[in-house]
């Protein structure tokens, strides 16, 4: 049995199901991680949800970014973007099922050494924190997405209060795990940097840089960052190596560290 952690897929399809094949991925013996944004800006957004849905118990997912877009277009909470590849969900008939299954997925899973997580930890919580506060946002949104919906958007609060209460504490907590890229050295969230390392706001750090307390021995595996690219070091595995952007798919096999890559199609939008 081998666990094969992957990058953004991004509606995708072909991409994963290459690398797959280059893994001999079987399920049932094999299991398949996935960082989450399965879907958008690719050509292949409903067909990545059926396949990874029809996966079952071999496939974890947490939620990204753009899962959770997709979630809020679909309930009219949030008007679609003019990038966005999500019409065939949208219009399939058995949508239904699908955002059913999709709001199901955590925003963290934790096994042994490795936590899985969409964009980040924030440096100033511990790992036993994290896994509170990512499984407390998740009950918010399996349980009351509808009211909460209307105020997921948005990037206030900047910085983490324990005394943070109602939606301000939920926005903060989904933010942190399906959009942050760098912090302030004082835990303040900087959430409009998406370009290349070299270029962020003065006096910011990857969240990975910072001082943190979750953990020496502890993997954090993570995608969402398409321009910092493929990162391998003690304990980050940062996957999204591009492959929406004619980059590479990356799955890592977490029991020996072995990187697999395919090589994506160029999409004619933007990251």
């Amino acid at each position: 049995m081998a666990t094969y952690a992957i990058g953004d897929v991004q509606g995708c399809l072909d991409a994963l199901r290459a690398l797959l094949d280059r893994v001999r991925f079987e399920p049932g013996r094999d299991r398949l991680w996935l960082t989450g944004d399965l879907v958008n800006r690719g050509t292949q957004s409903l067909e990545t949800l059926r396949f990874v849905h029809g996966l079952g118990n071999s496939v974890r997912c947490v939620l990204g970014n753009h899962d959770i877009h997709l979630l809020m277009v679909a309930g009219s909470h949030a008007n679609a973007h003019r990038s966005d590849t999500l019409g065939d969900v949208l219009d399939a008939p058995d949508r239904e099922v699908l955002l059913g299954w999709l709001r199901q997925q955590p925003l963290l899973h934790r096994e042994g050494r490795f936590v899985m997580v969409h964009a980040g930890l924030l440096p100033e919580w511990s790992l036993d924190e994290a896994q509170a506060l990512a499984e407390e946002a998740q009950r918010a949104l399996r349980e009351d997405f509808e009211s909460l919906a209307g105020s997921l958007y948005g990037n206030q609060p900047e910085r983490w209060d324990p005394a943070l209460r109602g939606r301000d504490r939920i926005r903060f907590i989904v933010n942190v795990f399906t959009r942050m890229r760098v912090c302030h050295p004082d835990g303040r969230l900087d959430l409009n940097h998406k370009g290349l390392v070299e270029r962020r706001p003065e006096g910011t750090e990857p969240w990975f840089d910072l001082p943190h307390r979750h953990g020496d021995d502890t993997t954090v595996v993570c995608g969402h960052w398409s321009a910092l690219g493929l990162l391998l070091r003690p304990g980050l595995a940062a996957l999204d190596s591009g492959c929406l952007w004619g980059g590479w798919l990356t799955a890592l096999r977490l029991e020996d560290g072995a990187v697999f890559q395919v090589r994506g199609e160029a999409h004619p939008s933007r990251p």
